[in-house]
């Protein structure tokens, strides 16, 4: 559908409260988000494709419906589209496909779903297929320089992907468009509605990187020492700086609990990125933690490039409320040259179909990405998460690290085929390393009930254990001798709490106070503290491992650090490590060191590598596929896919407490500030929240949960809801969430 109406001036967005002259013009808006997309799908060698996408996104606005809805009182043109008033989006999915035949078909999910999220292909009423079909508002006033563009290129990755039938392939590559589309138009809207904030955003200068290498490389110099253990961290960070120069691919890190991989994981990725031209480091994490103490860790070396804060902390999206064109700049866009995020952000964006979670994807290509406990994925997604993973070193220029304290063990084998191929092992001699950070003595206990454990932990002048569950640690927690030397840790606590308790709990350690803490895993993988004993429930023999590592860390000890292993009497509630619990079970009785590379490998061969039948548990592979119908020739269910893609069932809602003194002032500064707070403040909020269960959060919407501007939930009584010793407690919780 084409003409002109050369008197009529079209509408992208409006300014409250200002005349006509003043709104955006529709071809500029249309030329402003193709052009950043353009430079977006570069990365991927899809910038004519992206532009495509760019320039047709919005089609639908050149209506005489769309223009008079636009002079309405309070348009949205966001909400328009969410509440089915005005669909402007069809229109250009419609034309691409009557344009460009099979790209068309591709470039039209993206732009169909560029504010109401990819679609499924024919799964339902609202699916693609029938979007393509549907009778939209007329939108002849397009003009036909926009509508005859120059038909784009097909990337010669995705040609080899539609010549083989790879439907997974194809569908990851809609996915980095659609990425691509959403950030280009969230970008452009707010350079135009809101220019204040769209200026201050990071401009970072072109050395940054080689900038943060300098000011890591003299960091780490002020760090050498001279004893073994410091000995051993400099030959680790050595073979990663020699590792960096070989060719972009799959590496692995596999260093054991206290040599040293943060920061030489960090020299590896630098210089890494530097010789061979990617943009940034994401270093992903299963617990926030570890991201809460290694960005802590980074900021101490980085220091301030260009006077801005290199890292970004993306722990969870605090801004849950309904999406508009006003609140969607803020969404996370990962735009900075060091990401440290979660497992959940990261692996559940390769497969997200909303506009907010989708809109940081295309900035993993040509990234270094650095996977801290790789081994921690759950058997049920393996192979979808695997082939993800695949994709984006094979067609999308990044670099995965396996960063383990154990092993990777996702490798491809003969018996684990959906396994990584040519991974390069970044140390010379794995085993060599693990017996010369041997530093604990492993004692299996049996079972042990509550009051026997407080006992022993109790006898202690200092020591650590670790459980499954948060409900065991507070109960644990309770029956420790109240002398002030007793600490709890479990994510019920916000981070800024947990930085400042894990402070503390080092600072007694230092000085040699008695120290005792009950914690849930959260503690494990990377949280630098040195206890010279500790217990650890029975789980998977991965964990175990990571608690061991909490043991004799620093290797200050005259003697082996005592690491003790105990059967927990709270069995029943611990369904959800039943299975890594029972493998493990099995591998400890048949290894004199049940925490050796070999007993570790044993592990993973009973819980990864015969779980083939469940490798793809919920069939998300079955969700991309192509079809012999050239009307509609590819069924990519993104919605389905994203639905199914989750690592954890119910990942909660977000409380923000206002805990500590900085707290309170940025909960102020929500409160009485503008509806829609800047991101400075919305990034600081993460460091005070803490994740509930999304019933438990509803239940006490309104009791202990105040939902300021409609949108942020913030803690109402913290001195009744929030314990300065164990964190937050609604309607007086002893529920098991997250397991940590």
């Amino acid at each position: 559908m084409a003409g002109s109406r050369d008197e009529q001036r079209f509408y992208a967005h409006t300014l409250e409260g200002q005349p006509e002259d003043h709104w955006q013009e529709l071809a500029d808006h249309l030329e402003g988000v193709a052009t950043r997309a353009e430079l977006s799908g570069d990365r991927f060698g899809a910038a004519e494709m992206a532009r495509t996408a760019g320039l047709w996104h919005d089609l639908g606005k050149y209506s005489d419906a769309f223009q008079a809805y636009l002079r309405s009182t309070s348009p949205d043109p966001h909400r328009a589209e969410v509440t089915a008033r005005i669909d402007h989006a069809t229109a250009g999915a419609q034309h691409a496909v009557a344009r460009l035949g099979i790209l068309g078909h591709l470039l039209a999910y993206p732009i169909a779903g560029h504010h109401s999220g990819l679609l499924d292909g024919r799964r339902d009423t609202a699916c693609q297929e029938r979007r393509l079909s549907k009778n939209v508002e007329d939108w002849s006033g397009a003009p036909t320089s926009i509508l005859d563009a120059a038909e784009p290129a097909c990337p010669e990755a995705l040609a080899s992907m539609i010549a083989n039938r790879d439907g997974f392939g194809v569908g990851f590559f809609v996915r980095m468009i659609f990425s691509a589309l959403v950030d280009a138009d969230f970008l452009d809207t707010e350079s135009f509605m809101n220019p204040e904030r769209s200026r201050a955003r990071p401009i970072w200068p072109e050395d940054v990187l080689h900038q943060m290498q300098d000011a890591l490389n003299k960091h780490v110099a002020q760090l050498d020492g001279s004893s073994e253990i410091d000995r051993t961290r400099r030959s680790v960070r050595l073979a990663c700086l020699d590792a960096a120069s070989r060719e972009p691919g799959f590496f692995s890190l596999t260093v054991p609990t206290g040599g040293g991989k943060t920061l030489s994981s960090l020299s590896f990725s630098l210089r890494h990125a530097l010789q061979h031209g990617m943009e940034r480091v994401i270093y992903v994490a299963p617990f926030t933690t570890i991201i809460e103490q290694n960005a802590d860790v980074f900021r101490s070396a980085l220091g301030s490039p260009a006077g801005m804060d290199p890292v970004l902390e993306h722990h969870s999206n605090l801004d849950e409320g309904i999406e508009t064109v006003r609140s969607r700049p803020q969404t996370e866009n990962w735009d900075a040259p060091l990401v440290v995020t979660t497992s959940v952000q990261f692996y559940e964006s390769l497969f997200a179909c909303r506009t907010s979670r989708a809109r940081k994807l295309h900035r993993i290509a040509r990234s270094v990405v650095v996977l801290d406990e790789a081994q921690t994925l759950p058997v049920d997604l393996l192979h979808p998460t695997l082939r993800a993973v695949r994709e984006l070193v094979s067609h999308y220029g990044s670099t995965v690290v396996l960063c383990t304290a154990t092993q990777p063990s996702v490798k491809f084998r003969d018996d684990f085929r959906i396994g990584l191929k040519n991974v390069r092992e970044i140390i010379p001699n794995p085993a060599d390393l693990y017996s010369s950070l041997r530093r604990t003595r492993f004692v299996d206990l049996g079972e042990l009930n509550d009051s026997q454990l407080s006992t022993r932990i109790d006898e202690n002048h200092s020591a650590l254990c670790v459980v499954n569950t948060r409900t065991h640690a507070r109960i644990l927690f309770d029956r420790l001798t109240p002398d002030g030397s007793r600490f709890h840790l479990s994510a019920r606590m916000c981070p800024a709490h947990r930085s400042s308790k894990l402070a503390e709990i080092r600072a007694r350690l230092d000085d040699g106070d008695p120290c005792r803490v009950v914690s849930t895993q959260l503690v494990e993988a990377g949280v630098d503290i040195d206890f010279p004993v500790v217990f650890r429930s029975l789980a998977g023999l991965d964990s175990i491992a990571q608690a061991a590592g909490r043991c004799n860390r620093n290797g200050k000890l005259p003697e082996l650090g005592q690491f003790f292993v105990f059967r927990s009497e709270h069995v029943r509630s611990e369904r959800f490590f039943s299975e890594t619990r029972d493998c493990t079970a099995q591998v400890l009785p048949l290894h004199e060191d049940p925490l050796s590379l070999e007993s570790i490998e044993q592990y993973f061969r009973l819980y990864y590598w015969q779980q083939n039948a469940r490798w793809d548990q919920k069939q998300l592979m079955d969700s991309f596929t192509f079809v012999n119908d050239r009307s509609f020739p590819f069924l990519l269910d993104f919605a389905t896919a994203a639905e199914k893609y989750q690592l954890i069932e119910d990942t909660g809602r977000s409380v923000i407490v206002p805990w500590d003194e900085r707290g309170r002032r940025l909960c102020e500064r929500l409160r009485s500030g503008p509806a829609l707070p800047d991101r400075a403040t919305l990034r600081s909020l993460q460091r005070y929240s803490v994740q509930v269960p999304s019933i438990e959060w509803q239940r006490s919407l309104g009791k202990s949960i105040e939902l300021v501007h409609d949108r942020y939930p913030i803690l109402i009584s913290p001195e009744i809801s929030y314990s300065e010793e164990t964190g937050l407690s609604l309607d007086g919780d002893a529920s098991v969430f997250l397991n940590a």
